[in-house]
């Protein structure tokens, strides 16, 4: 069995990690503002740590380290719901301050409300399926697709300023995470044609090609409908912060 994605994932996943510091450096890790909140700091610590896991326990299975990975991957029962809860929260904080809820707050809503949930069916698929290694590699890799935009942004509007008008707009407002889309799209796109060419294998990927676009188009289109609206209204009421 071709065991690639084991002997080269952790090395993907630092080039990964890489990105994130360099997208978020300004704004977060070379700590240019001293007045971030308690949030910033929850889900940037929360994220952060959880990168360092996927890397870490991408090495181990790369040394043959079975028992500390599946130890060290017990903890992922705290860390990653601390995780998603302060997304949750740093969503609350950031946006229910505004009042009116407009299309640039449905728009955020369904960029950071749906990418979550779509990072934690991908975990839960994962874990699923922990008894099977490579599956479980498989959907592990993928948790980091769902969180490809703020890194790209980032980058982006810090370094690649030209990008920003050529996005796709909504109601004159480009949204600049298509960029982000459609390179996770095109990589999992890839990953699907290599597991079928290598290992005649077309559910992972192809599970997670189907997530990722479900979500990508909701980011276009929920903030058109009522639903969301009401959630959005609901969501931002709630005194969580």
């Amino acid at each position: 069995m071709n065991k690639s994605l084991y002997q080269n994932s952790a090395f993907w996943l630092v080039l990964f990690f890489g990105f994130a510091v360099f997208g978020f450096w300004k704004s977060y890790f070379s700590f240019p503002q001293k007045d971030l909140s308690f949030y910033q700091h929850l889900h940037g610590i929360s994220m952060t740590i959880w990168c360092l896991m996927l890397i870490g326990q991408a090495f181990l299975i790369r040394f043959k380290k079975f028992e500390i990975h599946h130890l060290v991957g017990k903890s992922s029962f705290v860390i990653f719901p601390i995780l998603i809860i302060s997304t949750f929260l740093l969503i609350h904080f950031s946006l229910s301050s505004f009042g009116r809820i407009n299309t640039a707050i449905l728009y955020q809503m369904a960029l950071i409300v749906n990418a979550t949930i779509v990072l934690v069916i991908i975990y839960g698929l994962g874990m699923y399926f922990s008894k099977d290694r490579l599956t479980h590699a498989r959907y592990m890799v993928c948790t980091i697709f769902p969180m490809f935009t703020p890194i790209t942004d980032r980058i982006i509007y810090n370094y690649i300023r030209p990008l920003i008008p050529l996005a796709p707009k909504i109601e004159g407002m480009p949204i600049v995470p298509f960029f982000g889309f459609l390179l996770a799209d095109i990589i999992v796109i890839g990953l699907t044609i290599w597991d079928w060419k290598a290992h005649k294998l077309k559910d992972v990927f192809l599970v997670v090609l189907g997530l990722l676009l479900l979500y990508h188009v909701s980011v276009f289109t929920f903030y058109k409908f009522g639903f969301w609206h009401d959630f959005t209204n609901w969501f931002l009421g709630l005194e969580l912060t």
